[in-house]
């Protein structure tokens, strides 16, 4: 009786935490605030190619170099217009998409790659744990940026090799954090008394050890991200990254960057957006991680709303 009540109460602890967690959020204005801006850049980066697309690539010699906030020739050119009159505000909404898809797939994968060989090298004592670091120490010698051309000159620039090669690039970051954390952990005390009661390394691994590694892999995930971009800009600059007619904020950067004089916006607003997004994600990082360590948790639980 008891093992089905304590089932049946697992969901409703579930919901109850999650009412918490927004409470502490509605708490925090400025981590409100960054979420509130991730989603409306998500919802836009999932309609915005369905609604704007042809807007966005479709050229009006007419606009060329518009100014921003002329309203003259419609809602669309607010932002402005680039060097070949195509609105910036669609383009921006547009290249959202693309942008935050490669960045997030090429973290994800690095963050999932990266972490699990280091959960891997930081628990195992054999000599294959070993050979991880080296395979590591041996990609990190070389420069990433210079790593991503050879590969991408070899290899073609594509969408899928440009993923790939970011997240190769990125794995030793989250393999040596993990490693570290993994090397601390593995000694403690509810590991031994796991070993003890005769679980196997694997579910001591995955059960007790990798969930106490993911806030840090997130916040490094968070922190990576604009790394990612600018290094998708940098690729995109020297012509192996995106390819036209598809574009990102990156590329509409290195686009603007010869403008700067005379239409300063082509190259403002992307890199505008690229800041906002990373502050908002270093934000909602930062405030999810004090939010799951129970030892700063009162940082959050001692915040009160303002009176009325």
């Amino acid at each position: 009786m008891s093992e089905i009540t304590t089932t049946l109460d697992r969901p409703a602890s579930r919901t109850a935490r999650l009412g918490t967690w927004a409470a502490w959020l509605r708490r925090d204005k400025l981590a409100f605030a960054a979420v509130l801006f991730l989603l409306v850049l998500a919802v836009a980066a999932v309609l915005s190619p369905f609604l704007l697309d042809a807007a966005a690539t479709r050229p009006g010699l007419r606009q060329r170099n518009l100014a921003p906030f002329t309203l003259d020739a419609g809602w669309l050119y607010v932002l402005g217009a680039d060097t070949l009159g195509r609105p910036m505000l669609a383009r921006l909404l547009v290249g959202a998409g693309t942008t935050l898809g490669i960045a997030a797939a090429a973290v994800l994968g690095s963050m999932v790659l990266g972490g699990c060989l280091g959960l891997v090298a930081g628990y195992s004592r054999r000599w294959f744990a070993q050979g991880i670091m080296r395979v590591a120490d041996v990609i990190m010698s070389f420069p990433s940026l210079l790593l991503a051309l050879i590969v991408l000159y070899l290899l073609g620039p594509s969408v899928t090799n440009l993923i790939i090669v970011l997240a190769v690039t990125r794995v030793p970051i989250y393999l040596r954090t993990t490693r570290a954390e993994v090397l601390e952990l593995r000694e403690r005390m509810f590991v031994q008394a796991a070993r003890s009661m005769g679980a196997g390394h694997g579910r001591i691994l995955f059960r007790h050890i990798a969930p106490l590694t993911i806030p840090t892999l997130v916040t490094i995930g968070a922190i990576d991200f604009a790394a990612v971009i600018l290094a998708e800009s940098a690729l995109s600059f020297l012509g192996l990254g995106i390819q036209p007619p598809a574009f990102t904020w990156g590329a509409m950067v290195a686009t603007g960057r010869g403008y700067l004089q005379t239409a300063w916006w082509i190259a403002f607003w992307p890199g505008l957006l690229i800041m906002l997004t990373t502050l908002s994600l270093n934000i909602v990082a930062s405030w999810a991680r004090v939010a799951s360590d129970p030892h700063q948790r009162w940082r959050l639980q001692s915040l009160r709303r303002a009176p009325k």
